[in-house]
């Protein structure tokens, strides 16, 4: 058990791993809530501990667990020990770590919650639904991140934030990208800014909405149920549009990166805008768009990130596409081949690459590339999607 302190509650909580455990009476999804998988975002573990204990297991249908991200940093309020926690999910760092006689405290704690994890998975039956919470360290929106599967947006439009498509085109191992490539539900939740009360307010009201939404608990037995989505409506202006991420600023190793003050998530930028000083060198926006979590914290390898609104047709083209398995006739272009139907993976030459474009491959739900000496491999979440489980859900 460890202590975790909250700036905006002025409060400490006693936690352990499990911040909480709910088995319904009767049979259901199972529904896991990760927060403080970043030691420094607190808010998550707060309202998880709030939201559980005011729900009756009379009420439930299915599983509900609250899970603690880094128990380490959370007690050093630091974003990460040594390694960041929410980039080490990938299946080769996975296997790396464990098979080392020695980890780190952050592989050690990916150790214990990829036991959990798997736990989870072999004890109880789905539809899953895993919800990372997470805050900021910038003012922002509140609003969801999802690796670009149908399911997760459908899944994830039904609450009345934005939403930001193709995040895992520019991370490498973040927890949600993992379990996604398993084939569930799985969405990240950004409640505000670190310190801000409203981003513990803001996560409270979400873990109702989504037990509600995954048919876990009855919209009848949240008393307050208009009022937390009313809340989330009205904390993001209204904004329930869909974005895309175009652009990252990656820092480089020994790089002095300073973001300019007073930029917040979804602020509107133009190219050219200064947005930051990198080695005393100006950094200004390469795009037209909206600036996204930019960085103003100590610790964190990205700088800030670009994003674009996506129009609604081709929102809805890219679902037309990709459920008639569209993508089956990309392995018929030159200098394009399967590495691995099964999981969806494709590997393009480069030589032909420049002559294929981008939104193309993120139409038919190719993203998250890994660049080798000779070729692109582009991984697409709907072949590895488990769709079939979530049929029966009310959202689907």
């Amino acid at each position: 058990m460890i202590d975790v302190y909250n700036k905006a509650l002025n409060s400490s909580l006693k936690i352990n791993r499990i911040l909480g455990k709910i088995e319904g009476t009767k049979p259901g999804p199972t529904v896991i809530f990760f927060g403080g998988i970043h030691g420094n975002e607190t808010s998550g573990v707060f309202a998880l501990k709030d939201a559980l204990a005011g729900i009756n297991n009379t009420y439930v249908s299915g599983t509900i667990y609250g899970i603690s991200g880094s128990l380490t940093a959370l007690k050093a309020h630091k974003r990460y020990i040594e390694d960041d926690l929410n980039r080490l999910w990938t299946k080769q760092q996975i296997q790396n770590i464990l098979s080392k006689a020695h980890v780190n405290e952050d592989e050690a704690e990916l150790v214990e919650l990829n036991t959990i994890l798997n736990e989870i998975l072999e004890k109880h039956k789905p539809p899953f639904y895993f919800v990372d919470l997470h805050t900021t360290s910038s003012k922002t929106l509140p609003f969801i991140t999802i690796n670009d599967a149908l399911i997760n947006r459908k899944f994830s439009e039904q609450f009345p934030v934005p939403i930001v498509l193709g995040i895992e085109e520019y991370l490498n191992g973040p927890l949600l990208s993992y379990i996604n490539q398993l084939g569930y539900v799985s969405l990240g939740f950004e409640s505000g800014q670190h310190d801000d009360f409203v981003a513990i307010t803001n996560s409270i009201a979400f873990v109702y909405l989504t037990l509600v939404y995954s048919g876990v608990l009855k919209q009848e037995a949240v008393i307050n149920f208009s009022k937390y989505y009313e809340q989330l409506k009205q904390q993001s202006n209204n904004t329930k549009q869909v974005f895309e991420v175009v652009y990252l600023h990656k820092i480089q190793k020994n790089e002095r990166f300073k973001m300019l003050n007073g930029f917040k998530s979804f602020e509107t930028v133009k190219k050219g805008t200064l947005l930051a000083i990198s080695n005393t060198k100006e950094i200004e926006s390469r795009y037209n768009g909206n600036i996204f979590m930019p960085l103003y914290q100590q610790k964190g390898a990205e700088g800030f990130f670009i994003i674009k609104p996506i129009k609604p047709f081709f929102l809805k083209l890219s679902t037309v596409l990709r459920r008639i398995k569209t993508d089956s006739f990309l392995a018929f272009l030159p200098g394009i081949s399967w590495a691995n139907k099964n999981e969806g993976i494709l590997q393009v030459d480069l030589k032909v690459a420049r002559y294929f474009a981008k939104p193309l491959f993120h139409l038919l739900g190719y993203r998250n590339r890994q660049i080798t000496r000779t070729h692109i491999r582009l991984n697409n979440r709907e072949r590895v999607a488990k769709t079939k489980i979530y049929r029966k859900a009310p959202w689907y």
